[in-house]
């Protein structure tokens, strides 16, 4: 290349520049701002409900049906299933770092509907629904009520009807997910005595609905046939009311006179579920999350988010408001100020040494502006690549700052020299100089390019961090040199002058006089710098003995110093998972939460709090289960250690331990969205022999004790329990078939009285909505029940069920997971300060391979598999950086001895 046209033609040198800055300003209008790269693998759910099964009967009759036909779809890593006694199943599917979400979803879909044959009817009528999961939480929210008129159940069904489905038109939310299911349903109770009186099943209410409410299309009269008007005949179609549905005629009495099944039911409108109660700073409320799209801007989003929700509070009902539990953009943009602060500093002081040593005003400000023309210019390459303005690629930039510019300081400096060497054309020096180094700053660049290019062959979430730091970097690298062939000589053949000593210079000022003592100390310097050398020349031994210390220093502390995926940081917000004894009722779990809120707001620092109960973070949906968000005042507010995170927590500990009846566990949010619920270590203990569930408990509740008493875990804490109090049914068939009563009618009875069935759907404002039939609360309290509940002989005699049924007291589990085809216990835990998550991994290796018995292993989840996974490429990649400047060295060098020196340096 003809480097001696740029100098010649400086104006092609500066568009140069100008466009790449043009396109870099382009590119930052266009980049999403997100804290992290998007690294959470894609997901897929598949979930499914059956109305009035235990976690055992989800497991064997769905979940297990539904994997074996999953296993294996493409591009697969692991799979994770729970079973609930809620009546639900839930499946994840997890997919390797970049695989298609849409094709994922697509792939998993085709693979359930294998299944469908082999699930029973009930699942299939509710529906097997297959979703991509949103991963990237920016939010969690809360509406709450001051007014006693409206109560949780109209405060959720009036989120979903007024304000769900405008924060889901929002650009870039991906889904808005209610906490609680207690939308709007027509509850058919069903008196059991009155039931019995007219010798009815709950199957004949169910046909009834079934038969009067439903749509029809009747066509239309007059159609084809001459008339001059045609008529489309209407059917009022499903029924909206619960007068409607109450007026249901189940069959004729005769005499004119019918049974309705307001004769033997209470029909209302209310909700569909009662399996959770919400509170925020003591008034009911709904919490929900909001999930953002792969690849959208999170500040973007939350500011919308915010301008919609200040517009919607407008319509709320007297007493209703919102609060904010946790937002991700408060701590990205304090995040991202402390970085932007960090880029204008790292600038100011490179300009000020930069200055310091060449001593010309002009001379620093062409390496000055080769900063912002490299740093703009990555902007349009990282949105060319898909990447966006995160605090890696922030980071990476601020790195950049002392990187580039050493290429332009090169180019002056080497003109300078030239100056000084007499030359008295600044354009004459420019194309002298550059005809020496230009071949110098292409090998630098190389090899700075070298160091950062084979990051980004790292696989996994760890790899897209890689990736996009070490990508940033290069395209800054390779910009600066762009500029220092093309701008920098340019600009030197136009602003430097031949050079002019200090002595030639008749007044001196400050600058002149700071300048003539600073090169005078900076000459000692190297005077003595250069003492040490021939010293260190004639006793070589010394460079040996330090270089080997080195190597050995840098061995022994790779393998002391504690390693993880990303550090713990304060986001504002502390995360509460509480757990009561198993069978605890859910206002037990409401009063504890209660109390709970009452303690936590007197702590200075926290601002506020939500709680959940019968649902927790780490063991899912339970009544004895609860969760809360605490949210603590901002950061500029909470000066004081005691008001820090770590410190808040350690309050909150010493309160909890004042409420006995519960265990809780207080932990900051997951450093990096998508995996998990909170930071620290997940892990799964499998039972690949399939034994007894009560084994498994027993087994990971010894395992867990044993964590525990770990120095590097502060504690761990195991999802899984088979103690809830459970009722074991057995049918006597022998007595039922002698009453010519099958086991079939048996078990719809209980389920239609006890468990509840779906039976019909109906619209109401512009919802649809589920008709649910089931017993009256008060007609299904205990075992006593079953003598009110009736089934009907062959003769016609109604018969008590408890002839027929013996409910055993036993105990079972709540939830049952799974993990690649064999049942499980997750384990979540904290790491104590000083020790890592590579630590933890290392010791719950150890215990596992010396204490758990024949048929269990552990492996793991969320981020602490991804932190596995790529522990090992980050040693080869280094390794192959190293060979790489190697090589480029040796090239340039001509010779494989003279690199070594660089590389052992």
């Amino acid at each position: 290349m003809n480097l001696q046209r740029f100098i010649e033609r400086p104006v092609l040198s500066t568009v140069i520049s100008i466009i790449i800055v043009i396109l870099g300003i382009l590119g930052l209008t266009q980049l999403p701002v997100t804290q992290y790269p998007d690294i959470a693998p894609p997901t897929v759910r598949v979930s499914a409900n059956y109305p009035g099964a235990n976690a055992e009967t989800i497991l064997q009759s769905v979940i297990i049906p539904i994997e074996e036909q999953i296993n294996g779809v493409e591009g697969m890593t692991y799979m994770t299933s729970t079973a609930s006694n809620a009546g639900s199943a839930s499946i994840q599917v997890f997919f390797e770092q970049g695989y298609d979400p849409d094709i994922a979803a697509v792939n998993v879909q085709n693979r359930v509907a294998r299944a469908n044959a082999l699930l029973p009817a009930e699942v299939i009528r509710s529906g097997v629904v297959t979703t991509k999961q949103q991963n990237s939480a920016l939010m969690y929210a809360a509406v709450y009520s001051t007014n006693p008129e409206y109560d949780d159940v109209f405060i959720q069904n009036y989120l979903n009807i007024n304000v769900k489905p405008e924060l889901q038109r929002i650009k870039g939310v991906g889904d808005v997910n209610v906490f609680g299911a207690k939308d709007y349903s027509m509850r058919v109770w069903l008196d059991p005595d009155k039931m019995a009186a007219y010798k009815l099943m709950p199957s004949e209410v169910i046909t009834a609905i079934n038969g009067e409410s439903l749509e029809a299309a009747a066509g239309s009269l007059g159609q084809n046939s001459g008339q001059s008007f045609e008529y489309v005949i209407k059917y009022k179609g499903r029924y909206k009311t619960a007068e409607e549905y109450g007026n249901i005629v189940i069959k004729a009495l005769g005499n004119g006179q019918f049974l309705r099944v307001k004769d033997v039911a209470k029909v209302e409108l209310d909700a569909l579920s009662y399996s959770s109660l919400s509170r925020t700073n003591g008034y009911p409320s709904l919490n929900f999350g909001i999930f953002q799209t792969p690849g959208s801007n999170a500040q973007d989003i939350i500011q919308d988010i915010y301008k919609k929700l200040d517009e919607l509070k407008k319509d709320f009902p007297d007493g209703m408001n919102y609060v904010i539990n946790y937002d991700t953009n408060k701590f990205l943009t304090a995040s991202i100020k402390k970085v932007k602060d960090t880029l204008l500093e790292a600038f100011l002081l490179v300009f000020i040494v930069v200055f310091i040593f060449l001593q010309d005003f002009k001379s620093t400000l062409i390496p000055a502006i080769a900063v912002p023309v490299s740093i703009i210019g990555t902007f349009f390459f990282l949105n060319l690549f898909g990447y966006s303005i995160n605090l890696l690629t922030l980071f990476a930039l601020v790195l950049a700052i002392g990187i580039v510019v050493d290429d332009a300081i090169v180019v002056v400096e080497a003109v300078h020299a030239k100056l000084e060497g007499g030359s008295t054309n600044a354009k004459k020096a420019s194309v002298s100089a550059m005809s020496e180094i230009s071949g110098a700053i292409v090998s630098i660049t190389l090899v700075m390019m070298a160091v950062f290019i084979p990051v980004t062959f790292i696989k996994g979430p760890s790899g897209v961090f890689y990736e996009q730091f070490g990508i940033t970097l290069v395209v800054a690298i390779l910009i600066s040199a762009i500029n220092a062939l093309t701008l920098t000589p340019a600009l030197c053949a136009l602003f430097l002058k031949p050079y002019k000593t200090h002595e030639q210079i008749q007044k001196k000022g400050f600058m002149h006089r700071f300048h003539d003592a600073f090169n005078t100390a900076f000459k000692a310097g190297v005077n003595k710098y250069g003492q040490s050398l021939k010293f260190l020349l004639k006793h070589r031994w010394i460079s040996l003995g330090v270089l080997a210390v080195s190597i050995l220093g840098i061995l022994l502390l790779s393998r002391t110093i504690p390693t993880g995926f990303v550090p713990s940081e304060d986001r504002g917000v502390i995360f509460t998972n509480i757990e009561l004894p198993p069978g605890s009722s859910l206002d037990r779990s409401y009063e504890v939460t209660n109390k709970l809120y009452e303690s936590v707001k007197t702590i200075k620092g926290v601002k506020g709090a939500s709680f959940i109960s019968g649902f927790n973070f780490f063991s899912g949906a339970a009544s004895s289960n609860a969760m809360g968000f605490i949210m603590l005042d901002d950061w500029d507010d909470r000066s004081d250690e005691s008001e820090s995170v770590n410190g808040i927590i350690g309050q909150l500990f010493g309160k909890a331990a004042m409420i006995t009846d519960a265990n809780i566990i207080f932990f900051a949010p997951p450093s990096v969205p998508g995996f998990g619920s909170a930071d620290g270590f997940e892990m799964q203990l499998l039972d690949r022999t399939a034994k007894p569930l009560i084994e498994l408990n027993e087994t990971a509740t010894t395992f867990v004790r044993l964590l525990n008493q770990q120095p590097e875990i502060s504690y761990a804490s195991n999802s899984f329990n088979t103690n809830f109090p459970q009722l074991q049914l057995d049918i006597n068939v022998e007595r039922a078939t002698e009453s010519g009563i099958s086991t079939r009618t048996i078990l719809a009875a209980l389920q239609g009285y006890i468990g509840g069935n779906y039976v019909a759907d109906f619209s109401k404002y512009g919802k649809q909505f589920r008709v649910f039939v089931q017993a009256l609360p008060k007609d299904r309290i205990n075992e006593s029940s079953l003598n009110n509940m009736f089934v009907r002989t062959p003769t016609g005699e109604m018969t008590p069920i408890s002839q027929f049924v013996t409910l055993s007291r036993v105990y079972g589990p709540q939830n049952i997971n799974r993990f690649n085809l064999f049942n499980s216990v997750t384990v979540n835990g904290g790491l104590s300060p000083g020790y890592s998550t590579g630590d933890a991994i290392a010791r719950i290796n150890a215990l596992a391979a010396k204490n758990l018995p024949e048929g269990y292993s552990v492996a793991y989840s969320g981020i602490t598999r991804e932190e596995i996974a790529s522990s090992g490429q980050s040693t080869i990649i280094f390794l192959i950086s190293i060979l790489f400047v190697y090589f480029l060295l040796s090239a340039q060098y001509e010779s494989y001895l003279l690199p070594l020196a660089v590389i052992f340096s």
